[in-house]
Parts: C-alpha cells; sequence; structure tokens
C-alpha cells in the first residue's frame, strides 16, 4: 500500500513530491497512450479507485492529511489530464504544466477537505480536466 501511495515511493524524493509524481504519470502514459481509448479509461479508472483506496490507508499510517510523499494523486491525475490526447511533444508539456498549476492553485479546494482518499484524489480530477480542457484549446489554436 505504501509503495502505491507513494508512487513507487518517488514521493519521498527531496523537493516537489508532487511534481515527481506527475512526472511519473507523464512517463506511465507513454506505454498505456497505445491502448485503445476505453481500456485506457478502464486502466484510469481502476487506478483511481486504488488511489483513493490507498491514499486514505497512507494518510492514517502517516498520521497526515494529504502527507507529501503520497503522490498516487498526481500520477492518476497525470494519466487523466492526457486522456485521449494526441501523444505529441506540445500535449505532454501543456498537459503537464498545467496539471501542475491547476494542482498547486486547487480550484477547488473544498474537494480536498473531503474524508481520507477522496479528498486526496479529487482535487487531482479537478485540476487534471482543467489541465485537458487547457491542452485541447492550446492545441486548437496552435493547430495541433
Amino acid at each position: 500500500m505504501r509503495f502505491l501511495a507513494t508512487g513507487a515511493y518517488v514521493g519521498f524524493l527531496p523537493l516537489a513530491p508532487g511534481t515527481w509524481g506527475s512526472l511519473l504519470g507523464l512517463g506511465l502514459f507513454v506505454p498505456l497512450a497505445a491502448l485503445p481509448l476505453p481500456f485506457y479509461g478502464l486502466v484510469v479508472a481502476a487506478l483511481l479507485a486504488v488511489g483513493v483506496w490507498c491514499a486514505g490507508e497512507a494518510e492514517r499510517l502517516l498520521g497526515r492529511k494529504d502527507a507529501s510523499p503520497i503522490v498516487i494523486d498526481e500520477v492518476v491525475g497525470m494519466l487523466a489530464a492526457l486522456s485521449a490526447l494526441p501523444p505529441s511533444a506540445v500535449s505532454l508539456a501543456a498537459a503537464f504544466v498545467l496539471f501542475r498549476l491547476f494542482d498547486i492553485l486547487k480550484p477547488l479546494p473544498w474537494l480536498e477537505r473531503l474524508q481520507g482518499g477522496w479528498g486526496v484524489m479529487l482535487d487531482d480530477l479537478c485540476a487534471a480536466g482543467l489541465a485537458q480542457l487547457g491542452t485541447r484549446v492550446l492545441l486548437w489554436l496552435v493547430g495541433g
């Protein structure tokens, strides 16, 4: 459980564990992008379900609400932000930057106040949705 919650322990890397978790999600996207969209969606949904459980358990284990080593939310959020986007350098970079921006800004801060793993995961899904939208607008503007 700790292995999953911390993104194979990348959450313990120094400086900006959320960024490391997002980079892990970006790295996982590369092989998963080859899946048909329904299967990709099932993988993300399964990781979300596992993330809700293990993030809640990790909070209890670490004794803190949304402790910084918990990065499964960034991993899943990054995968959701990249869903159905073309795997181009522009879309990957835009989704990454926008996801990190919205994850830090917390546009719907009340989501983080939900109890247990839901509070850890849902604010990142919100950030993912906004990053997805922003990336699609950017791709439309640049013709990509």
